[in-house]
């Protein structure tokens, strides 16, 4: 027991938190934006360290985004390396990792050569659109062009943003990969089956990945024959399907050689478990280069799921499997996912020029309390949840001589905050709040964008790495290191990010605890009247309806003509017909 502040000596104070760390799970986090290896303490989720490297995409044409697949892999060795050797500087044993959890991209899709393991092509990543065409020529053979007509067994509308429609553009584009395909040396995968096979040799997935390929059962969980021969893939070159809690294999190389890989969730459904939302109605949010919002509906079988979800809620969002752990059923959730939302930050600073940094994008946008009537639908790369539309195009509307800078950049916070909204409205209501998590949400301003235009308390809380520590999480259960189901853990009290050296000097000077004490969340309260803010929500309706009459509509139109003219055609026979007939009659 500490009787001093002055009787304690840093060496000894060290000594003893490392005796008190006990096990520790590694987390492999490999996103859009960038990779992260990050090393929790068991079943506390204390941070201990972690290290991050960014990731380049590239855009060969308009509407493509592509990542190298290599450099992928490299980062999450890279990535690895310097946190092993952060731990051996404070003299933590990395044999003190007893297991590792990976999350990631999801959709993004992968081909390799399973000899050689070489990359065929480039990572085509969710974002990219280059499938549109694909898409559009199956809803021509769809009646009535349905975006539903796979719903039913797959959860998912028909959109570029999902995986099959990749992977056919690659079989459609490639003659390397048809060949690769008739030799039977075709692997491919989402980027956890890309890093599972570089890592342990063994190609498989998790059901959370799975699911969002348009080519699982959603009710079985397995690779379905009739999605497959709808798409036109053999399922020979599909992984292998676990759980999401399960045994994927041990690491083959590296300072973690031997260490194993006990847990894979896809990064949003990793962030439903990292904010513990096990309960029917928890929703989260995740704010990264796109904006995710998963609730939480409940086990299977799906249609008891779905029971107690609004017609329009069915239409209009994602049915998923939210995990999975180990042999308990699946448990399902609603999900309504938006393309650009710090992919838009970037935007301003990459394209535009308008900030430096993503650190001025608050103190910009505060300026001025309003957008001076400026509205920014960002929708880069199409519109997704609800709209499935991938022809929409950035619009930018409102715009006068009063606007400024200012203007534009807070009208772009307010956009990821409305199309946030659009899909909120649609969720189930929960009474206990809406968790926020993902690099924006440290944005406090637009945290309460939010919450002014959802009507709905948001809740940030301490720990804002749901994603890393939901992935540690399902790999700590399947070894028994972390009770999902523990009273700690359901009454929300929020792990702590403070890191291991910041932890020491907490204990050094006594302080800190007087102050945060019992403080779970940041909570941010609605403050607009409900006029004001069903105001700002049609006019931003508006604005959406704009963005989606812009670009390719006449093509569109186009399409839709000639639809409804071939629909006709066997009406249309049979009237010339009678007329052919009439005319032969009155000649004779």
């Amino acid at each position: 027991m500490w009787r001093s502040a002055t009787a304690v000596t840093l060496p000894n104070l060290v000594e003893r938190v490392m005796r008190d760390l006990g096990p520790l799970i590694g987390a492999i986090d490999q996103g859009t934006s960038s990779t992260r290896f990050l090393v929790f303490v068991a079943q506390s989720g204390e941070l201990v360290t972690y290290h991050q490297i960014e990731i380049k995409r590239v855009f060969p044409f308009q509407g493509w985004v592509e990542q190298n697949p290599l450099e992928i892999f490299d980062s999450v060795t890279e990535t690895i390396a310097v946190v092993i050797e952060k731990l051996n500087k404070l003299e933590i044993s990395p044999q003190d990792i007893k297991c590792v959890g990976l999350t990631n991209q999801r959709e993004s899709c992968i081909v390799w050569d399973k000899v050689t393991g070489a990359p065929l092509y480039n990572c085509i990543v969710w974002l990219d659109n280059r499938t549109s065409e694909i898409v559009d020529t199956i809803l021509d053979h769809i009646p009535g062009r349905d975006l539903n007509w796979l719903k039913k067994k797959t959860g998912l509308p028909i959109s570029t943003y999902f995986t099959a429609f990749k992977l056919k553009w690659l079989i459609n584009n490639d003659p390397k990969i048809v060949e690769s395909i008739k030799n039977d040396r075709l692997l491919v995968g989402t980027v956890d089956s890309w890093l599972l096979w570089k890592l342990t040799g063994e190609h498989m997935t998790d059901v959370t990945n799975a699911s969002r390929t348009l080519l699982m059962d959603i009710e079985s969980l397995e690779w379905d024959h009739t999605l497959c021969k709808f798409f036109e893939i053999p399922m020979k070159i599909l992984p292998q399907i676990k759980a999401s809690s399960d045994y994927f294999g041990d690491i083959k190389s590296g300072p973690l050689i031997g260490i194993p890989i006990t847990g894979v969730i896809g990064d949003q459904n990793a962030a439903l478990v990292g904010q513990q939302c096990f309960n029917i109605g928890q929703a989260k949010v995740t704010y990264g280069t796109g904006c995710f919002l998963i609730q939480n509906i409940g086990p299977g079988p799906v249609h008891g799921a779905l029971s107690g979800v609004s017609s329009q809620a069915k239409n209009t969002l994602i049915t998923t499997v939210g995990y999975k752990f180990g042999s308990s059923p699946a448990c399902y959730a609603l999900e309504g996912s938006v393309a650009i939302a710090g992919a838009a930050i970037t935007w301003l600073r990459d394209n535009l020029e308008l900030i430096q940094n993503y650190g001025e994008i608050e103190g910009i946008a505060n300026q001025d309390e309003s957008a001076g009537g400026l509205f920014f639908v960002p929708a880069l790369q199409g519109l997704y949840a609800p709209y499935w539309d991938a022809n929409a195009t950035g619009t930018i509307i409102g715009v006068s001589q009063f606007s400024r800078k200012c203007h534009l950049v807070r009208a772009t916070l307010e956009g990821v905050a409305f199309q946030a909204n659009d899909i909120l409205a649609m969720m189930r209501r929960d009474s206990r709040g809406v968790k926020v998590d993902g690099g924006m949400s440290s944005n406090d301003l637009l945290c309460q964008m939010l919450a002014d235009i959802s009507g709905c308390q948001i809740l940030r809380p301490k720990l804002t790495e749901a994603t890393a520590l939901g992935a540690a999480m399902v790999a700590g259960y399947h070894v028994g290191l972390w009770d999902i189901n523990s009273e700690r853990l359901n009454s929300e009290r929020e792990p702590t990010s403070e890191g291991l050296i910041e932890k020491i000097a907490r204990r050094l000077s006594f302080r800190g605890e007087n102050n945060t004490a019992g403080k779970k969340f940041d909570i941010f309260w609605p403050k607009l009247d409900d006029k004001t803010r069903m105001d700002k929500i049609n006019t931003w309706k508006m604005a959406v309806g704009r963005s989606r009459k812009w670009i390719r509509v006449e093509k569109q139109e186009l399409k839709k003509i000639n639809y409804k003219r071939l629909s006709t055609l066997p009406f249309m026979f049979y009237v010339l017909m009678s007329f052919a007939t009439h005319i032969v009659s009155a000649i004779q």
